[in-house]
């Protein structure tokens, strides 16, 4: 193995080894086998030299460990699928694992290597349409109480869409441990989830919106319609959740017969204000609201960017209608002072749901919506169901 790149130009490798480390002990704690590969690997430099080859943006836990699932679910064993649910591994962590990990590594490394090369994390978690659904419904509250019409059509455009499945937020359906909302039908994906303190009851009848357009830019969009690609949406989930797998298939179906736009961009805002410009210009969409969303794509930033794209965002928010739903990190909100992160919940995983629109008087509103579980498992509602105290002002 490549024990020789030690990454001294860009990512030191006890940085590695303590990104591992902490994805084994925090972000991790969900799947037992990702826990103790991540552990495993942060002990190993000439594992964590594999990260050499990704761009330096994606050198984290989940990129390494999808790659290690793509080849398991390509069919390469070396005794390790035994430890994957994914293909009817039943085998849990135990001694022998580290030196199956070895030895995988070694018979797959070129593989491995490619796609640690070309591929960039994806998972594109319908879950999160679970927040994404009443953070549509509270925006057009706002709109209503500015004399916006019931339903309101909405534009969406997903910023890092990946398949553009959070798309069909509208297709899913939802359930907690009382009710369910959203689509209904056999057809549709079921997403549950569970409320932390008060439910936004309101939020959750019928839809207050109806989306009139679907757009979504991304770096390497995927077609939700090609194997290949849909293989490598499923290496992103973690091995032993059958749920998330489950209504991935089900998502891809859906949006392999919508046919959503995704275009490739490496500028989404450029292309975010020429489709506003194409919205005006069609009868069908010329009173849709626009929405840009975003999930789990601000990280990759670094500062002067982030403050850069967050600048030109609010600017099309003023001056042409925009509303933004963000739902990243709390250090990566928009608001400028973010609410603190729930107890327990680590800041660097728990996802804060923010929301900014043009006021009646053309002023920018923002407000904190939610908390969330990166995948939308759990929900703490911040946010009023309807407009009631003013909220800031831009």
């Amino acid at each position: 193995m490549d024990t020789h790149l030690s990454l001294a130009d860009a990512t030191p490798l006890d940085e590695l080894a303590r990104r591992f480390s902490r994805f084994a002990e925090i972000d991790g704690r969900d799947d037992p086998l990702y826990m103790a590969l991540a552990r495993s690997i942060a002990e190993r430099p000439e594992l964590l030299a594999l990260m050499a080859h990704a761009p330096e943006t994606q050198r984290l836990p989940v990129l390494l460990l999808a790659a290690l699932h793509e080849r398991i679910l390509s069919g390469a064993d070396h005794g390790l699928a035994a430890y994957y649910p994914s293909v009817g591994g039943r085998r849990a962590p135990d001694e022998a694992l580290p030196l199956a990990l070895l030895r995988f590594v070694a018979a797959e490394r070129d593989a491995l290597v490619a796609t640690l090369r070309s591929r960039r994390t994806q998972t594109n978690e319908i879950g999160r349409c679970a927040v994404l659904w009443p953070a549509l419904q509270a925006l057009c509250g706002r709109l209503r109480a500015a004399g916006g019409p019931v339903p309101q059509d909405l534009a969406l455009f997903d910023f890092g869409c990946s398949a553009g499945l959070n798309l069909g937020v509208d297709a899913y359906g939802y359930r907690d441990e009382a009710r369910s909302w959203g689509a209904a039908g056999s057809q549709a994906p079921q997403i549950a989830t569970t409320w932390r303190g008060p439910l936004p009851d309101a939020l959750l009848g019928s839809p207050r919106f109806r989306i009139a357009a679907r757009m979504g830019c991304d770096l390497a969009p995927i077609d939700p319609a090609s194997p290949r690609e849909a293989l490598w949406l499923q290496a992103c989930l973690w091995p032993g959740d059958a749920q998330r797998r489950e209504r991935l298939r089900a998502a891809l179906t859906q949006a392999a017969q919508r046919r959503d736009r995704r275009v490739v961009s490496d500028d989404g805002l450029t292309l975010l204000a020429a489709w506003l410009d194409e919205l005006a210009a069609a009868a069908a969409t010329r009173t849709a609201v626009p929405v840009l969303f975003n999930a789990w794509v601000l990280a990759y930033f670094d500062t002067a960017a982030l403050a850069r794209h967050r600048a030109r965002v609010e600017q099309l928010v003023l001056e042409r209608g925009l509303a933004w739903i963000s739902a990243e990190a709390g250090a990566r909100s928009p608001l400028d002072a973010p609410p603190p992160c729930p107890d327990g919940e680590s800041p660097g995983s728990a996802t804060l749901w923010t929301l900014q629109w043009r006021d009646a008087q053309g002023r920018r509103c923002s407000e904190a919506l939610a908390w969330s579980h990166p995948h939308g498992r759990w929900i703490q509602w911040l946010a009023d169901e309807d407009p009631g105290a003013p909220a800031s002002m831009g």
